[in-house]
This record gives C-alpha cells, structure tokens and sequence, in this order.
C-alpha cells in the first residue's frame, strides 16, 4: 500500500481518504475537495470519470441539523406516536436507527456537532416539563414524589456542566514542567557521575513513555490522545462523547460517571412515578408492555409514549454506564481498548463488555482507588467559564 503522505497516522488518528491514492471515492472526501465537488455539482458539471454515489455522501456531510429539527421533531413524533399504539411501536423502534444513521453519516465529518447534546437536553426538559403538566394535575403524585424527580433533573444539569469544564488537555505548561523534571533528574547525574538509583530509573521509565503526537507537535503524557473532533490532546482519553460534545479525559472522566448515574436514577425514578400515575392496577414491571385504556384520552397516551422513549435512551445508556464500570475495573480506557483489540493485544472480558490489554491494571481494588484519586496533570489554572456547548 502506498500513501502519499510520509507521515503515518496514529491508530486513532485515521487518514482522511483523499491521503490514500487508492481511494477511488477520493473526489468526495471531508476536505477541500468536497468543496470542490459540491461547487461541480451545483454548477452542473460533474467531474470526469463519475463521482454520483460519493456525491450523496458529500451532501449528508454537508447537512447540519443541530438544532431546529431536535426542537419541532421530537416532539411533532411523540405527540403521533401517542395516536395508536401501532404508531408508537413503528416510530420509537425507527428514532433510535434515525439518531444511529445521523452519528454515522456525520461520523466522518470530525467535527463537533451540537445536535446530540441539543437532543439529550430537550429530552430531559420536554419529560418534565410533561411531568408537571400532565401527571401532576392528575393529583397521585406526592410533594416528596415531585421534589425528587426536580431535585434529579437540576443534578444532572449540575453535573453535566461540571464535565463540560473540560477534559483536561495536555498544554504547554505540562511539557514544560516535564522537561523541567526531565533536567532535574539528568544534571545530578551527569555531575557526580553515579550509578541511577532504582528511584531515578523508575522516573526515567515513565519520561520515557512520554511521546510526541505528530498532529499537535507537542509531547503528550502517557495515556493522553488525540482527539481529532476537538482537535487538541487530552490527558488520559477516554472517547469523545457526542451527547456532551466534549472529550473525557483525565480532568472530567469522574464527573461524567456521576453524570450518568445521577441520570438514570432520575429516569428510572421518574418512569416508575409516571406509570403508577397512568396504571395504578398494574404491576410495576408489566405496566410498560400492558397499560389497559391508556389510549383512552390524549393526554394519557402522550405520558405512556414518552415513558417508552425514556426507557429506550434508559437502556443505552445503562449499557454505556456498564461499560463504563467494566474498563474501570480493569484499568482500561475506552482508547485504549480499541487499539487493543485493533492490535490483537488485548482479551474480552465479562462476555464482551470490558477488554484487558493487561498494561496499566493492577487489580480491582487498586483499580478504583487510581480513577478515583487522579486528578488533572496540567499546571494551567481552571478556566472560569465552562465550555457550555
């Protein structure tokens, strides 16, 4: 395989195709010859040789539905939803492939988008906000009832702008103070002239893991990665979360786990009120699959469509929260078990869920009590104002 760019790319660093002259979609690729293909395209003038199917893919990278279609969608789809039950099945099993197609076709794009975290947050806001219209009028909901579900929902906007502080990036000061300490370590030696002690090489080992990303041109930390959505190195990367249009990296990796824990136990709280108000009769666990006269009155339905679709973003992200857990616990990025099992240098383990590269875990226990304690390596002072979007 030959490539026409000399430098290789990081393994979570993929080249875009038009860096590969084997591509023969090269013409539509996320760069300025997309540009160039859109501009032939609207001039009516296709390039010679054919680029009509890879044209597609160059309009879809193109679309930005971020905000508006969030707002007057999602809500025009529940409210049909609500009108059969028929209906219901049809589109909540069609929204979840609608927001999958969505993050794949804009995938490739390496950008941020704000259409994910615009949808997790109105989500959030139109279910309470139908709480409050139609199941507490209905007069079965207590005050501790509505003040729990009211507490959940400020924590978790609470904990969400405590991640979006940042992931903790690898800046300049970082580098700088290692190469201070990397000095430090090295002019005693060179005076004295004396055998390292096991101290010193321990700390040479770790300088020695330190490398140099070939995109920032900076040297970056063990662990750390590139990020090529935001475009910047990030202290221990975990992956680039598209709900919170943010990395999580070392600075924020915990306050992201609280955000999703303090998140679900509001939904499964809040779905539990919502069907003991909409079938009382029903036990709690078939109340969702078996609501008798639900669709009696508009209002009713509405509720019990919208306890469905919460449910649905429910189980993606306990799935997500069990993943979560399970690298923890092995000591384990989401980075970096993806290298592992791109590589062959990793095992599944737990059916799947977690992968043991068998690097940096030094048991269960140690584990947490490493993610639990880390803090954020940089020297730079916090920022004052949070990245909000």
């Amino acid at each position: 395989m030959k490539w026409e760019k000399l430098r290789p790319p990081e393994p979570d660093d993929p080249m875009c195709c038009c860096e590969c002259d084997i591509d023969q979609y090269g013409c539509c690729c996320d760069c300025e010859d997309l540009d160039g293909a859109f501009n032939r395209w609207l001039k009516e003038r296709p390039r010679e040789g054919g680029c009509g199917p890879p044209l597609r893919g160059a309009i879809t990278d193109k679309l930005e539905i971020s905000m508006i279609p969030v707002l007057v969608l999602l809500p025009l789809l529940l409210r049909v939803a609500a009108l059969h039950y028929l209906l219901g099945v049809l589109i909540l099993t069609a929204l979840p492939g609608l927001v999958l197609w969505y993050y794949y076709a804009t995938h490739r794009k390496k950008t941020r988008t704000l259409f994910f975290l615009t949808l997790a947050l109105f989500s959030l806001f139109y279910m309470y906000y139908l709480f409050v219209a139609e199941i507490l009028p209905r007069g079965d909901v207590g005050r501790p009832q509505q003040c729990a579900v009211t507490a959940g929902v400020i924590l978790t906007v609470v904990c969400l702008v405590h991640t979006k502080r940042g992931p903790g990036l690898v800046s300049a000061e970082l580098q700088g103070a290692q190469g201070h300490r990397q000095e430090a370590g090295e002019t005693p030696t060179r005076a004295h002239g004396s055998i390292p002690s096991a101290a010193s090489s321990a700390e040479e080992a770790l300088a020695a893991k330190w490398s140099t990303c070939p995109v920032c041109k900076i040297t970056r930390p063990p662990r750390a990665g590139h990020c090529r959505t935001c475009g910047s190195c990030v202290q221990r990367l975990d992956h680039h979360c598209i709900w919170i249009n943010s990395c999580v990296g070392q600075a924020n990796h915990r306050s992201f786990l609280l955000t999703l824990c303090v998140f679900l136990s509001t939904s499964l709280y809040g779905i539990s009120v919502v069907l003991r108000s909409l079938c009382p009769r029903q036990h709690l666990m078939t109340a969702l699959l078996y609501c008798p006269g639900v669709y009696s009155q508009s209002s009713m339905a509405l509720c019990f469509t919208c306890a469905w679709y919460s449910s649905i973003v429910t189980c993606g992200l306990i799935y997500l929260l069990v993943v979560q857990v399970a690298n923890i616990s092995f000591n384990v990025t989401e980075r970096e078990a993806q290298l592992a099992l791109r590589n062959k240098t990793g095992r599944r383990r737990l059916w799947g869920l977690a992968v043991d590269t068998g690097e940096f875990s030094r048991g269960f226990y140690h584990n947490w009590v490493e993610f639990l304690t880390m803090t954020d390596a940089s020297v730079s002072p916090r920022s004052s104002l949070p990245d909000l979007v």
